[in-house]
This record gives structure tokens, C-alpha cells and sequence, in this order.
């Protein structure tokens, strides 16, 4: 066995919140994807005020990603998730002076209905060149986009009892948040394509439940010995801890197509995780569910979205996650009073009385005999507005 990675915790204040939010580029007339993101940073950087690269500092900016039809809004360090949407609204604007002089659109979502892999660019960094060429035709595949969701946890101790009790809730997440029933042209059955897509990536998908962190240290260093990672942070677990950060970072979503809910989301994952934090501070024990419910809970969520019927607990229990999602809210009502998040978490509600994203794309599909350009340029308003359009 190699030796095993040392991996420090950063300090980050306990239930800090941090959005790291991917979105694609669009071309208005054919509602294809457009290759112009370094062209987008590249403006960005000569307007000043950006950072291209996440350098170890926590002033919001926007980046680049795997593929150059995507970027990533990035905010700050913030207290409360009106704090972090603040951002999010001045970095848009910046990014919306440049896009709209560049004739192009933005679009948020699990994925654009109808683009093709063989159309697409990866970008020109060495270390997106790796995973492209380690991933094959997956890599190629992954036209897909997210919402990341940091909590500061102030302690390493909580990480990872903090990641295993948040898999309990994956299909809570997933279910509001899927937004890609849409492939390359097809309908795929599914709520969340873009889970069953990125799983497919060794180091992606669910993570493995380590009790303690020498287990995870433990790992690291033999994923660095062998060569599949380069470094820790290339481990993209749906859920995971983030050592450079002192977070647990959330990955579950599908990327919002718009800033409410994406408020929204991130409020039920910061009330979640000062939840479960208090429950330790208290001495409990957090509820978990053996690995093979919650691999089939995420199969259900992505598959039915907020028609799935989900696993419980550990005896199997089962119920609608509509059901288990009402009876969360109200035991997270408190939690986000304290947290000041209180309209924001109000959200989840008008998600599953007006639909969620995958809803309302197939409600668009529908009404078009099966054209999905409208449903881009649906899910291109969306973006603009900052509002869910009726479905």
C-alpha cells in the first residue's frame, strides 16, 4: 500500500455558504452551443475584477471549465445565501455585459437538449487534456452542468459523519434540482441524465462512506500513487469534503436554470448541513442508509424525479419524496430562521407546485410537437429573468 496523502483542513467559519455555479454558452439564432469561453474570460479579464483561476482566494469570479462551452460563476465566502445570491447578481452582470456584446446567450440547466459530443471543444488546459484523454467517449459525453454548494464546517471531526448523514437526502436534492431529460435529441426517460452521466467517471459519482480520516487519507494516497488523480480536489464525488477549503461541498444538483432556485437549493443544503452539525454538537448519532439504498434512492431520483418513490431509512421504509421533502422543510423551518434563509427555503415549494426544471422542459417539448429549441430558449429566459417561467 502507498503511503497515505496528508490532508489538512482548511479553517472556514462553521455554515459559511459558497456557490459555485456552472452554466453554458448558447447562439441565439440555431440555440447550439458556442466554443466562445475563453473568448468571454479572456473579456472578463480585460474589464479587471476577475480571476481566472480559483487561486486559493474566496473573491467571487468566474472561470472557465472542462469544456469551452461552459463557464462557472463563482461567489465568495458569505454568511447567509442572500449574501451569496448577491454576488452571483454582480458577477452575472459583468459576464452579461460581455456575453451580450458577444451576441451570445447564457443557459443554466443539467445539460443542453440537443448538443452533440463531436461539436463540442474541451479546454486547452493540461489537465483537462488528461482527463478527456483518460475518460474516452465519457469524457466527450459530459456536455453536463451543476450546482456546487459549499458549508463551512469548523471542524475536521464533522466532515465526514456530515457527508455520510447529506447521502440520506441525495434523492431530496436530486429530485427538486433535476433539470436534463433531454440527450443529444432525445428524450431519455430521465429526470437527471446528467447524474447517470458523470457517474461514469471512476472518481465521480457517490463517494465512498469512510469512517474516519485516516480511511480517507488513506485513499487519496493510493488514487495519487496510481495515477488516477493529481490531486485530491480531482476526486468528484457528489458529496464530499474539501480539504483546501474546510467545507463540505454538495454536488448532487443539476444546475439550476435560474438564480431563485438556485437560492432555493442552496438554502435546503445550508439548512441541512447546520441541521445535521447541531445534531452532533449534541452528541447524537446521524441517520445513515446502508450503501446500497442510497445508490438505488439516486437511481429513483434521477430516474422519476419528484414522482420517485424513495428509501427512507435503514429498515427500508418507503414513501413519496414529494412527502419526505414536506416533512423536512418544516423540521428545517427553525434552522433557517437562524440561518436567515428563511424565503429562500420557502422555494422548495413553489418548485414542486410548479414543476421542476425537467418539468418544465418536457411541458415546452410538448407544446412545440417535440422541438426542443423552444426549449432552450425557454430555458435561456429563465436564465435572464432569474425566475422559473410557467410551465
Amino acid at each position: 500500500m502507498s503511503s497515505p496523502a496528508r490532508l489538512g483542513f482548511g479553517e472556514s467559519p462553521r455554515s459559511t455558504v459558497g456557490l459555485e455555479w456552472e452554466m453554458g454558452l448558447v447562439e441565439p439564432g440555431t440555440a447550439e452551443l458556442s466554443q466562445a469561453g475563453p473568448e468571454v474570460l479572456e473579456a472578463l479579464a480585460r474589464g479587471g475584477g476577475n480571476q481566472q483561476d480559483y487561486s486559493g482566494t474566496y473573491a467571487p469570479h468566474v472561470t472557465g471549465e472542462f469544456m469551452n462551452n461552459t463557464i462557472e460563476i463563482v461567489t465568495g465566502v458569505c454568511r447567509t445565501v442572500g449574501e451569496a445570491g448577491k454576488d452571483l447578481t454582480r458577477s452575472m452582470d459583468r459576464v452579461r455585459k460581455v456575453t451580450d456584446a458577444l451576441g451570445l446567450d447564457l443557459m443554466g440547466g443539467g445539460s443542453h437538449p440537443f448538443a452533440r459530443a463531436a461539436d463540442q471543444v474541451v479546454g486547452d488546459k493540461e489537465r483537462y487534456a488528461r482527463i478527456r484523454n483518460r475518460t474516452g467517449v465519457w469524457g466527450a459525453h459530459l456536455i453536463i452542468w451543476g450546482l456546487h454548494v459549499h458549508v463551512g464546517v469548523e471542524h475536521r471531526d464533522k466532515a465526514l459523519p456530515l457527508m455520510r448523514a447529506m447521502l440520506k437526502y441525495f434523492p431530496h436534492l436530486q429530485a427538486l434540482s433535476a433539470g436534463s431529460p433531454y440527450w443529444a435529441g432525445e428524450h431519455t426517460g430521465y429526470a437527471s441524465n446528467r447524474s447517470m452521466l458523470f457517474q461514469q467517471i471512476p472518481s465521480s459519482g457517490l463517494p465512498v462512506a469512510f469512517k474516519t480520516w485516516q480511511e480517507l487519507e488513506a485513499y487519496a494516497g493510493d488514487m495519487l500513487h496510481v495515477g488516477a488523480v493529481k490531486a485530491f480536489n480531482e476526486v468528484h464525488w457528489d458529496v464530499r469534503p474539501s480539504p483546501k477549503f474546510g467545507t463540505l461541498e454538495v454536488r448532487v444538483c443539476d444546475g439550476p436554470t435560474n438564480l431563485t432556485e438556485a437560492l432555493t437549493l442552496a438554502a435546503l443544503v445550508h439548512c441541512l448541513v447546520e441541521h445535521l452539525s447541531t445534531q452532533l454538537d449534541h452528541g447524537r448519532t446521524l441517520p445513515e442508509l446502508p450503501p446500497w439504498f442510497v445508490e438505488e434512492n439516486k437511481f429513483r431520483s434521477a430516474r422519476y424525479g419528484l414522482d420517485a418513490t424513495v428509501i427512507l431509512d435503514a429498515h427500508g421504509n418507503q414513501g413519496p419524496v414529494v412527502d419526505a421533502i414536506a416533512k423536512l422543510l418544516v423540521e428545517l423551518e427553525p434552522v433557517a430562521q437562524r440561518l436567515g434563509c428563511g424565503a429562500e427555503l420557502a422555494g422548495v415549494r413553489d418548485i414542486i407546485r410548479g414543476g421542476a426544471s425537467y418539468q418544465r422542459q418536457q411541458a415546452v417539448a410538448e407544446a412545440h410537437d417535440g422541438d426542443l429549441v423552444p426549449v432552450v430558449r425557454a430555458m435561456v429566459e429563465e436564465m435572464r429573468t432569474g425566475r422559473p417561467l410557467p410551465s
